[in-house]
């Protein structure tokens, strides 16, 4: 069983290497057929990973030593729960950007399936290793991709913004070094789940020396995770991409989220002393920033793309609180919510693309004037003044837009507000009183959402009110399938919440008893 957390690691490093054997062929059908099939058997991959670890007595990890170095000297890669889920999650965001590029946007460059291929397999990797090094590998790996994906298309906007986005992770990797390096040379050790052994015993000056590693290394992962004020590179990144790299973007901040919950509730959270305490209340204040500042700037938005690119960060604060908060039903209810907000943030930058295609850019800047402006000139026939009848191309497009929009504005009856209601009501469980942090805690999760719901609200109304010309619309099927699979899971675990939070709801216990992961990667009798 261990075999099987390799695969999805192998499965894109194939179909990377395929791409580069057969070379560009930018014109053949064959090629997109042969990746389309690559993203189905990682699908694949990506779902025995995962119904293997939920079953009811499975093992806690599946453990696989790369080399069959012994362990903590060689490099392992460990799927658990957590690990399994944001696979998964990768996995069916990057199907679906795969096939809504494969209608045209792969032509606009070149090398964008080996690119795609390449990131995935970096993404992948992040979440499977249980080496400090060997994430800043696969950490670079996924950036070294995103870099050309980035750029893929040309134009001057994308690679002003691309420039800005190497300049900044080109920091964040320098910091990584140098975190991993004070954190190897306190603990002499980069296996996660032997630092996680080690930590308790350092004392003195090398826990100063361990501390500012950690908090180095956290600086580097707030920075890819997009928490305020290192968010900076994020709006316009995302929203200057190509619209199937946005998409699969937005898993790319849950990278960063991904580290901090992992290192944080492996070597501090559970610590007794100050230990425990480390970081948390900074953690609390950027995650309160990062949502506040995301809300405004999705209330600032006209483009819709630009306002994925907000929600985005809005979604990484509520889950930096989450992390914050330290208890194990606020974290399972924080991995509910960033499997929905990430399946509706990927939904929304390739919804844009399907919306600009019928409606050019200039006639939704035009609605927005009108909007704010009107138009005292224009008198409307009787016949005017009753809306048109809707075709069934438009039909469809406005209800993947309401979906979209009740998912991450946390309105019932969907996924969104069973993942926030779940947060608050676990937040306001724990101790005997609620605290202030669980009042800004809640506060920020709610009103979040009212300003997410009046952003998407003004945007629905310029594009599908407004804007939306008369007459059939044409959309390919290639282009639209995606988006509506992608908003129907977010429908579906709305429906099978049940099962789907009794799963997390295990992950979080495990998360947040690191003896168990400790004792599924060392050797028996290396557990704390």
């Amino acid at each position: 069983m261990n075999h099987i957390a390799i695969l999805p690691i192998l499965v894109p490093m194939m179909a990377a290497i395929a791409n580069l054997i057969l070379g560009d062929q930018r014109s053949s059908k064959r090629i997109v057929g042969l990746n389309i099939a690559f993203s189905i058997i990682l699908l694949a991959s990506a779902v025995l990973l995962f119904v293997t670890l939920a079953q009811p007595g499975a093992t806690a990890a599946a453990v696989y030593p790369l080399g069959n170095w012994p362990v903590p000297f060689g490099i392992v890669l460990v799927a658990d729960r957590l690990a399994a889920l944001m696979v998964l999650t990768t996995s069916i965001l990057a199907l679906a950007a795969l096939i809504f590029a494969s209608a045209r946007w792969y032509r606009n460059g070149t090398n964008f399936f080996p690119l795609f291929h390449a990131l995935t397999m970096g993404l992948n990797g992040a979440f499977l290793t249980g080496d400090l090094f060997n994430l800043f590998v696969f950490f670079e790996l996924l950036l070294a991709a995103s870099y050309g994906l980035v750029l893929h298309g040309g134009g001057r906007n994308r690679v002003r913004s691309a420039l800005h986005y190497i300049a900044i992770n080109l920091v964040a990797s320098f910091l990584f070094l140098i975190g991993v390096a004070l954190i190897y040379g306190t603990t002499g050790t980069l296996n996660m789940a032997d630092i996680a052994r080690v930590a308790p015993t350092i004392t003195g000056e090398n826990r100063g020396l361990f501390e500012a590693g950690a908090a180095v290394l956290g600086v580097a992962f707030l920075i890819k995770a997009g928490a305020w004020p290192l968010h900076f590179w994020l709006p316009n990144t995302y929203s200057s991409a190509a619209p199937p790299a946005a998409a699969l973007f937005a898993v790319m901040t849950k990278v960063g989220f991904y580290a901090i919950l992992r290192l944080w509730t492996l070597v501090f959270a559970n610590e007794a002393g100050e230990g425990a305490t480390f970081a948390q209340n900074v953690l609390l204040v950027l995650g309160l920033a990062t949502v506040a500042y995301g809300s405004i700037g999705a209330l600032s938005c006209k483009a819709l793309d630009r306002l994925a690119s907000y929600l985005i960060l809005v979604s990484a604060g509520t889950l930096l609180l989450a992390v914050a908060f330290n208890a194990p039903g606020v974290t399972a209810g924080a991995l509910y919510y960033l499997v929905v907000a990430t399946l509706a943030a990927g939904a929304l930058f390739l919804l844009k693309d399907v919306i600009d295609q019928i409606l050019p850019a200039e006639a939704q800047i035009l609605a927005v004037s009108l909007e704010i402006y009107g138009d005292e000139d224009e008198e409307l026939d009787e016949d005017e003044e009753v809306s048109p009848v809707t075709p069934t191309a438009a039909t469809l497009i406005s209800w993947c837009f309401a979906i979209a929009a009740l998912v991450m504005a946390g309105l019932p009856p969907l996924s969104g507000f069973l993942a926030k209601f779940v947060m608050i009501s676990s937040a306001l469980a724990v101790g005997d009183a609620p605290t202030a942090a669980t009042w800004w805690f809640t506060g920020a999760i709610i009103v979040s959402g009212l300003f997410v719901l009046v952003a998407m609200v003004r945007n629905g109304i310029n594009i599908f009110w407004t804007s939306l010309p008369d007459g059939a619309l044409r959309i390919r099927p290639m282009e639209m399938a995606p988006i509506v699979v992608l908003l129907a899971l977010c429908v579906l675990m709305s429906v099978a919440a049940g099962p789907i939070l009794e799963f997390l709801t295990d992950t979080a216990a495990f998360i947040h008893t690191p003896g168990g992961y400790v004792g599924a990667v060392l050797p028996p009798g290396a557990a704390p």
